[in-house]
């Protein structure tokens, strides 16, 4: 089975004969022991620190489809080298343009992303409403708006919606966390130890959603809820709003009240607050447990874990746009 390897120090990276082989060094420059990646064993590579690497190397990287994902210091996504398409499909990259220009096409798939990303953030409320937190005020609220989806005509009044509907989930936090406030939600960059992890999180449930949008035949750089811009790949954003709930918020609950992170985990500055080197092992961890998690699936009468949900959902997107079945977004339904 493939795993993801995480690199968070410094260091350079080559091919040596079938592996890759990581040089990192030391906050001093001093070279540690190398560790040896298996080729055939990596699925992908994110890298957290300054990667010293040649074209070569990504050759060999491209030949055996791995892709890799850059952060900045800040935790800030700064962009993926992603192999050749090999499921390229002009037929349905045609479809999907047409889906984009087209209004009501456009509409219905955009209203659908909203309509699954607030079932699945309702959904983690309501699991803690059933713990004796009194979530109930928030669950109303936002359904309130949940109710207003069917009649928004543009994008922007979509997103205004989807905007007051998370609002109301991140005021609900203060009663799930223990120890920690969620305060205003901040970002670029985080100031409170809850934004940290939310922000981290959400980095990661896009660089997975992107992996996964690369693995079939539809465009990442044309979607339906977000516009599509100069250098970013738009649909995996449309796609992370069904999965932020499941696979960030769920994680960051169980770290922070199980105490897995701590304030200890994190590093505090003038304005901002990031999760320290420690504190993103320990996140990426729990992360990672939960993406391999699985669940019995209603369809498909098997186990699947939760990583593979995302690669389903762009396959029920594409036969929407092939016009075989209505897209329906994944919602939880325990």
């Amino acid at each position: 089975m493939k795993r993801t390897y995480y690199l968070f120090n410094p260091g350079r990276l080559s091919r040596k004969d079938n592996t890759l082989c990581f040089q990192p060094v030391d906050a001093d420059g001093n070279e540690m022991p190398p560790k040896y990646l298996p080729v055939e064993g990596t699925d992908d590579l994110y890298i957290f620190g300054s990667l010293d690497a040649n074209s070569a190397l990504y050759n060999f990287l491209g030949k055996n489809d791995i892709p890799v994902h850059f952060f900045d210091y800040h935790e800030n996504y700064s962009g993926s080298f992603m192999p050749r398409d090999y499921q390229l499909s002009g037929k349905l990259l045609l479809l999907q343009v047409n889906a984009h220009q087209s209004k009501e096409k456009r509409m219905t798939i955009a209203r659908k992303f909203i309509e699954g990303a607030a079932f699945n953030m309702i959904r983690n409320l309501k699991y803690y409403q059933n713990r004796g937190k009194d979530t109930e005020p928030f669950i109303t609220l936002m359904e309130s708006y949940v109710s207003r989806i069917p009649d928004m005509n543009a994008t922007d009044e979509l997103m205004g919606i989807e905007g007051n509907i998370r609002l109301n989930y991140y005021e609900a936090f203060n009663l799930i966390l223990q120890g920690f406030e969620m305060g205003e939600r901040t970002k670029q960059p985080p100031q409170n130890e809850v934004n940290a992890l939310i922000s981290f999180g959400n980095m990661m449930c896009y660089s997975q959603c992107l992996r996964a949008i690369h693995q079939t035949p539809l465009s990442p750089v044309i979607s339906f809820l977000h516009a599509p811009g100069e250098r970013r790949y738009s649909l995996s954003l449309d796609l992370a709003e069904i999965f932020k709930p499941i696979l960030v918020d769920r994680v960051i609950f169980k770290v922070i009240n199980k105490r897995e992170i701590r304030k200890e985990h994190f590093d505090s500055n003038l304005n901002r607050c990031l999760l320290n080197q420690k504190g993103k092992k320990i996140f990426i961890t729990a992360f990672e447990e939960r993406l391999n998690e699985t669940i019995q699936h209603r369809s498909l009468k098997r186990n699947v874990s939760y990583k593979h949900l995302i690669k389903l959902e762009c396959f029920k997107l594409i036969k929407h746009i092939l016009e075989i079945e209505e897209y329906k977004p994944f919602k939880i339904w325990w």
